[in-house]
């Protein structure tokens, strides 16, 4: 049996569509895990990326950071988070968010670092206050960057929730870790298909918003 034939049975079977083990349950689970960490990942590294990118200071420390961090194996840090809480929600934030900070953080930093010099010295020579020269110019023209950095941090997480039922919760990993161990490849097959089409939805809202937020001159130039 081929990988096409185990997709068509796994969404044909109207048993996978119902129940809190159903396709919505398990989607609607998947995704608010995922914001959730995106969430907090987003309060973590953009106001540090915004910051510290309007001023200038602290790139070699957040490169070190984002370094460190990408460096951390996600597994191996839900087991330690699940020693050290217990089963429950927060074995599964900490390591999305520590996935999450650095795709968001360091782009971030570099989009405000990049930004042209002449407009922010001419809002700065018409007496705008800093968060207003940061939230008013350079922000408009970093934008681009900073939802990349943001899109590549929902994908991840995305991507990585299904570690949310190694610690008996829920979304789509649940048919991927019970799939294996019931050996129904089906269900393993069906799980993983769901992921894939969530990550690649994940993609086109990005670009929806980017189209919505971002300026057409700036789009051009970037």
């Amino acid at each position: 049996m081929n990988v096409l034939h185990f997709v068509q049975a796994f969404f044909s079977d109207g048993a996978h569509w119902h129940g809190e083990d159903g396709i919505p349950a398990r989607v609607t689970e998947h995704i608010l895990y995922s914001l959730e960490a995106l969430a907090i990942a987003a309060g973590i590294g953009l106001p540090v990326g915004l910051v510290t990118g309007h001023y200038g200071r602290g790139g070699n420390a957040l490169a070190l950071i984002a370094t460190a961090a990408r460096a951390l194996p996600t597994f191996g840090l839900l087991l330690l988070m699940v020693t050290w809480f217990g089963f429950g929600l927060t074995p599964v934030m900490v390591p999305l968010v520590a996935l999450a900070v650095p795709p968001i953080l360091v782009p971030t930093y570099e989009a405000v670092r990049s930004v042209d010099p002449s407009p922010v010295d001419a809002a700065r020579g018409m007496g705008m206050s800093e968060p207003r020269v940061l939230l008013q110019v350079e922000l408009p023209v970093a934008l681009p960057l900073v939802l990349s950095g943001l899109r590549t941090a929902a994908i991840q997480i995305v991507s990585t929730a299904t570690i949310a039922a190694y610690v008996s919760f829920g979304g789509l990993g649940r048919y991927i870790i019970d799939g294996l161990y019931q050996k129904d490849y089906e269900k393993v097959v069906g799980g993983a298909t769901l992921v894939a089409a969530l990550a690649l939805a994940t993609l086109a809202v990005f670009w929806a918003v980017a189209r919505a937020a971002v300026s057409p001159g700036v789009r051009r130039g970037s």
